[in-house]
């Protein structure tokens, strides 16, 4: 894993995981992939480039071939357009891979795929010593906490949330949970608000 970055894991528990979904049809036949989508532009996105220091893990888990986890690296990224079928075609291009195995395979500059779930996500990542956060309404709030979020691992699930096993792995193994807020948002806007934190602190525009 790469050091000094940040790491977001989105979990798509029905975003299937072959290359021969419809671009036209990414909420239905793809399995909610259009969730999946915004959430990569909303890590990567500033207004007129794109964040070099984070990456984004989608970890796929529709049929027929789960699981699947493509990497999208800021530092290496090219071909991606602030729109969702870009992302999509990116995607796609990852899945129509043959003979994906637990070994990483690079796609497309900047995007990687490979064979592996969520324990062996976050067990790498904690290997690494990278503080794993779970992102949750009842959590801590950021502001409270935002300075300790640097090179911190993300974890986001789609509108399914996370299932109790997926969420016991990973409080087994987080820093903590954290909450962008009092509501439910959605993934892609939550990652925005963890930025913007971020980004305040970066810039020394946190207020005690």
């Amino acid at each position: 894993m790469d050091e000094n970055m940040q790491d977001f894991i989105i979990i798509g528990h029905k975003a299937v995981t072959t290359g021969g979904f419809s671009l036209n049809d990414m909420p239905g036949s793809a399995g909610r992939m259009d969730i999946l989508c915004r959430c990569i532009n909303s890590v990567f996105f500033l207004s007129h480039d794109l964040r070099r220091d984070v990456q984004a893990h989608l970890l796929l888990l529709g049929e027929p071939n789960p699981p699947r986890v493509i990497r999208f690296n800021g530092e290496k990224l090219r071909y991606l357009n602030p729109d969702e079928r870009s992302a999509g075609a990116l995607i796609k291009k990852a899945l129509d891979i043959g003979d994906i195995s637990s070994v990483e395979t690079r796609s497309t500059p900047g995007v990687w795929i490979r064979e592996a779930d969520l324990s062996t996500l976050l067990s790498e990542f904690s290997s690494d010593g990278r503080k794993i956060f779970y992102f949750r309404e009842d959590g801590e709030d950021i502001r409270s906490t935002s300075e300790g979020l640097k090179d911190g691992v993300f974890i986001l699930g789609d509108h399914l949330g996370l299932t109790e096993d997926e969420e016991k792995l990973v409080m087994e193994l987080s820093a903590g949970t954290i909450s962008v807020g009092p509501l439910s948002l959605h993934a892609d806007h939550c990652i925005i608000l963890i930025h913007n934190e971020l980004d305040r602190v970066a810039f020394g525009q946190i207020q005690r």
